[in-house]
C-alpha cells in the first residue's frame, strides 16, 4: 500500500509538472501571438509616405509586458490633412491591449469621418464610457495638420505635453491644455488650440514610461534629461533620431526593471506646397 501510495503521489507530481508547463507555454505562445497582432495594428513601415515631402514621421512602441497599453496612429485623410495621435491606457498586460484596440479603433474611424479633435475626444469619451466595468481610462493627445500650410488643430485628454522645436531653436515643452482622460466621465468637454508649424520645426509627442522611467536609485528620467537628450539629437533625421532617445533612457535606468511602456511619436515638418504626385 504504501508503494502505491508513494508511485501514486509520484505519478500526481509528474503529471501537474507537465500540465502547467503546457498551460504556461500555450499561454506564452498566446501571449505572443496577441503581442504580434497588436504591434501589427500600430503604422510599422518607414518611410510612411515616401510619395509626400512635406514631412517626415516615426513612432516606436517598447512595452513593458508582451502586449501593452500604450498606442500611437497617423494617417492622411487626403493629400493635405494629416492625422496623429498617442495615447496610454490606465492598466497593463491584456486588459490594457483590449482597451487599446477599442479606443484605437474608436479613435481613427472618428476622425476619419471628418470629426474636429475636439468633437473626436468627446465622441470617444462616450463611446469608452459606454460598460466601462473595469474602469480603464485612456490619456490621448491628437492633432491635425494642413500640409500646405503647417496649420494644426489639437486637443489633449490628460496626457503628456508635447515637445516642439522651431527652426534652429532648442526643444521646449509646449504647455497646452489638459481636458479630462477618455472614459473617466460621460459628456466632458475638450478644448482645442492651434499650432502653426514652419519648415523646419519638429514636433515630439510620449507617453509619461518615458519620463517615468526609473533606475536603481529610484530616480526619474524626467522632463529635463529628456529635453537634454532631444536637443543632443535634434539634427537627426526621424528614423535615428528616436532610437537615440530610447538609447538615452535604457542608459540612465541600466538593470532597472521596465515598468511601464514607452512610446515616442515624432514628426519633421519639411517644407509647404504641392505633394510629388500632385
Amino acid at each position: 500500500i504504501t508503494v502505491c501510495v508513494i508511485f501514486v503521489l509520484e505519478y500526481v507530481q509528474i503529471f501537474s509538472s507537465v500540465f502547467w508547463s503546457a498551460k504556461a507555454m500555450k499561454n506564452e505562445a498566446e501571449l505572443s501571438v496577441a503581442s504580434n497582432i497588436q504591434r501589427n495594428m500600430l503604422p510599422c513601415i518607414f518611410p510612411a509616405f515616401p510619395e509626400h515631402n512635406e514631412f517626415d514621421i516615426y513612432a516606436t512602441m517598447t512595452p513593458a509586458k508582451e502586449v501593452g497599453g500604450d498606442f500611437y496612429d497617423f494617417f492622411l485623410l487626403d493629400d493635405d490633412h494629416l492625422v496623429m495621435l498617442i495615447a496610454d491606457v490606465s492598466d497593463k498586460g491584456v486588459p490594457a491591449a483590449l482597451f487599446m484596440v477599442i479606443a484605437k479603433t474608436l479613435l481613427k474611424n472618428c476622425a476619419q469621418s471628418g470629426d474636429s479633435p475636439r468633437e473626436i475626444l468627446e465622441k470617444v469619451n462616450n463611446q469608452l464610457c459606454e460598460n466601462n466595468d473595469a474602469e480603464m481610462f485612456v490619456t490621448v493627445w491628437l492633432g491635425k495638420i494642413q500640409l500646405s500650410t503647417g496649420k494644426m488643430v489639437c486637443a489633449n485628454a490628460g496626457h503628456e505635453y508635447p515637445v516642439i522645436r522651431h527652426g534652429n531653436g532648442a526643444y521646449e515643452l509646449l504647455h497646452d491644455r489638459h481636458g479630462f482622460v477618455l472614459a473617466g466621465m460621460e459628456n466632458a468637454r475638450y478644448r482645442e488650440y492651434e499650432l502653426t508649424l514652419e519648415p523646419g520645426d519638429k514636433l515630439f509627442v510620449y507617453t509619461d514610461g518615458v519620463t517615468e522611467a526609473t533606475n536603481s536609485r529610484e530616480e526619474l528620467f524626467g522632463d529635463e534629461r529628456l529635453q537634454n537628450a532631444l536637443n543632443e539629437y535634434m539634427d537627426l533625421p526621424v528614423e535615428q533620431f528616436l532610437p537615440k532617445i530610447k538609447e538615452c533612457i535604457d542608459a540612465f535606468v541600466g538593470d532597472a526593471d521596465q515598468f511601464d511602456d514607452i512610446t515616442m511619436l515624432a514628426l519633421d515638418y519639411q517644407s509647404k506646397g504641392e505633394t510629388e504626385h500632385d
